[in-house]
């Protein structure tokens, strides 16, 4: 007996609005049953879809979280504050805010801890989230270039490694600021972090004057030439009589 194939079928286009709706039902249950009770049956009950649904776009529940997680990141925006340090300030505040929702609190501090035993899904977090929002470290550079604040980096090898190291600072900082030590990323913490992110340990506190010891510290360092960058940051050439 010939055995029958079925046909081939190209399939129905995947919906951007139940895309969406799932999305929005999975932060939903996050909040409600938190992750260890989430189960693919309860989000495709509230989203209205089937559950076969579900896993023709995802493999699970991780990844249905890493995707319902990175959607909210993607509202991040770099704001055009007037200054490299102002424009951090404001994208560290949003990214702070987002952090502090209970569905990206409970769904990211999960899915980063499945990711440890589970190289697919840490890949997963990498795609989904660190890649995309990087965006905002390169677009900030961009502008503070333009803005002369930072200088241009001719060699593409070490802007990316540049871009990389930023963005594991910010990150870094305000997730442990945020999920680990549990304490508020607020306006006070977001400029001495910002300070210490574009001028190293040695900045003093916003507002604060010197001390003695640095400021004799600051005398026995070599003046710095006119128009010349210093750490990538554009400084004010200091004269003999500042």
């Amino acid at each position: 007996m010939q055995s029958r194939m079925p046909p081939s079928r190209t399939g129905r286009p995947r919906s951007a609005t139940a895309d969406t709706a799932i999305l929005a039902a999975t932060r939903a249950a996050l909040v409600e049953l938190g992750w260890s009770r989430l189960t693919l049956g309860d989000v495709a009950t509230r989203a209205g879809v089937a559950k076969t649904t579900l896993y023709r776009r995802w493999a699970g529940k991780n990844e249905l979280v890493v995707d319902a997680v990175a959607e909210l990141f993607d509202a991040l925006e770099l704001p055009d504050r007037g200054s490299l340090a102002a424009d951090i300030e404001g994208v560290v505040l949003q990214f702070a805010a987002i952090l502090a929702l209970p569905e990206a609190r409970s769904g990211l501090m999960a899915v980063v801890a499945e990711s440890t035993r589970d190289d697919a899904l840490r890949e997963r977090i990498r795609a989904s989230i660190v890649e995309r929002q990087k965006r905002l470290v390169l677009a900030g550079r961009a502008r503070a270039q333009a803005r002369g604040e930072l200088a241009p980096e001719a060699d593409p090898a070490e802007a990316t490694r540049t871009v990389d190291l930023i963005f594991d600072m910010v990150a870094g900082a305000v997730v442990h600021r945020t999920l680990v030590s549990a304490e508020p990323a607020d306006e006070e913490w977001v400029r001495g972090f910002t300070q210490v992110l574009l001028y190293g340990l040695a900045a003093p506190a916003p507002g604060a004057v010197p001390s003695a010891t640095a400021r004799a510290a600051g005398d026995r360092r070599e003046p710095p030439e006119t128009g010349r960058h210093v750490d990538g940051v554009s400084r004010p050439t200091r004269t003999s009589g500042g």
